[in-house]
């Protein structure tokens, strides 16, 4: 068995989100794998990290759900500053938000500076979708089809990789395609940027509605880090104040592809052993 090299990849800031532990369809294994080989100064978990919705439904929690905690636990025990803002589906937690539990705090939302100076609003986003905020039972519907979506997929690819093609993600393609959903991700990030205005901040980041992003609206840095189930990606900064969003694939090599605000403009990274 051959084993993973140990280099680690340093940032100032990443965000991460939309972990939904407590469901089949978490990637806690590449998840388990980015946390091992990047470290930061702060790590920001801006929502559904815990998928109280689900687990609701039906117990589910594997030892690599166990192993994702304690490997949060432990780089906050070693000096990194956890900053976690719950979302909608561990809207349990914020009943404890301001609490501080060593170097984990739980805050409704942030005001991130960034290395340059710039001020960046971090917030999980739930507050501005309508379908959560006014018909929640909507919302628990699209996420059972969401998660119906999910189980397609997996059938779907496996077919996919008898013959030889790369993975290929429905509920993505649906996001991009599906003219509602296009105009609710619009309306989504519209109203983010409008609320970092209002604050007074030069950007905004946010998780919940799965899609990775890095792009200016109307004068205003819109970040989105998107998701721990299709996407595997982070937001990161880095020590100059750059920011750009790594979509983590964990191969022998431990290579990741990184990409800024489009997978067409990707970049591979290979760490020296």
């Amino acid at each position: 068995m051959n084993q993973m090299p140990t280099a680690s990849f340093r940032y100032r800031t990443i965000w991460i989100s939309d972990l939904h532990l407590g469901t089949r369809r978490a990637q806690t294994e590449l998840l388990l794998n980015f946390l091992r080989h990047t470290e930061s100064d702060t790590l920001y978990l801006v929502g559904d990290v815990v998928d109280n919705w689900a687990l609701k439904k039906r117990w589910y929690w594997t030892q690599t759900h166990n192993d994702v905690i304690q490997k949060v636990l432990r780089k906050a025990r070693k000096g990194t500053k956890v900053i976690y803002i719950p979302g909608n589906h561990d809207e349990y937690f914020r009943d404890f938000v301001d609490a501080r539990f060593g170097r984990i705090s739980v805050q409704r939302q942030a005001m991130h500076i960034m290395a340059d100076g710039k001020r960046y609003l971090v917030i999980h986003g739930d507050e501005f979708d309508g379908v959560v905020r006014y018909a929640k039972w909507l919302a628990l519907l699209g996420d059972n089809a969401y998660g119906l979506s999910i189980t397609i997929n997996v059938v779907f690819n496996r077919v996919r990789r008898l013959f030889g093609l790369p993975y290929w993600s429905l509920s993505a393609y649906l996001k991009h395609k599906v003219k509602r959903a296009v105009e609710f991700v619009s309306r989504f990030e519209t109203a983010l940027v409008r609320e970092a205005r209002q604050r007074g901040a030069d950007g905004v980041i946010c998780g919940h509605v799965h899609t990775p992003q890095i792009r200016d609206i109307d004068g205003i840095h819109y970040c989105n880090d998107g998701d721990w189930v299709e996407s595997c990606t982070a937001l990161v900064e880095s020590f100059s104040g750059k920011l750009e969003i790594i979509h983590w694939v964990a191969v022998p090599e431990n290579r990741f592809e990184s990409f800024n605000a489009h997978p067409d403009r990707e970049r591979r990274l290979v760490p020296a052993d």
